[in-house]
């Protein structure tokens, strides 16, 4: 009985943090946007299905002055290499995986916990 009890106290601290973690918006309240640099080798499409799948409070503009965040986005020979850069230039995160999903999940971690 105790080892269930621990388990739904353990389940809903879980539940009761998830939102908090998951739902990173800009300063502003609204969801937070990605320009893509003109240089970046990944199809956009690809970007923006990955995007609204794991990471649906990220969105990507095609309009820098509206932008929180610019994504390159480059791949090569089986691996995308995605960094970040904040307004004002400064590249604030990088990744390198084989997996377009797992360089997305990487990116969306970051901006839920850095914002």
């Amino acid at each position: 009985m105790k080892k269930i009890i621990v388990g739904l106290v353990i389940l809903m601290a879980g539940v009761a943090i998830l939102p908090a973690v998951a739902s990173a918006q800009a300063p502003s309240g609204r969801p937070l946007k990605l320009v893509l640099n003109r240089q970046s080798m990944v199809s956009p499409v690809d970007l923006m299905k990955d995007f609204s799948e794991k990471c649906p409070n990220v969105s990507i503009t095609s309009n820098p002055a509206r932008s929180d965040y610019m994504l390159y986005a480059g791949g090569w020979s089986g691996e995308y290499r995605f960094m970040i850069i904040a307004k004002g230039g400064d590249t604030v995160f990088a990744t390198k995986t084989t997996l377009l999903s797992n360089a997305v999940k990487d990116v969306c971690r970051y901006l839920n916990t850095h914002t």
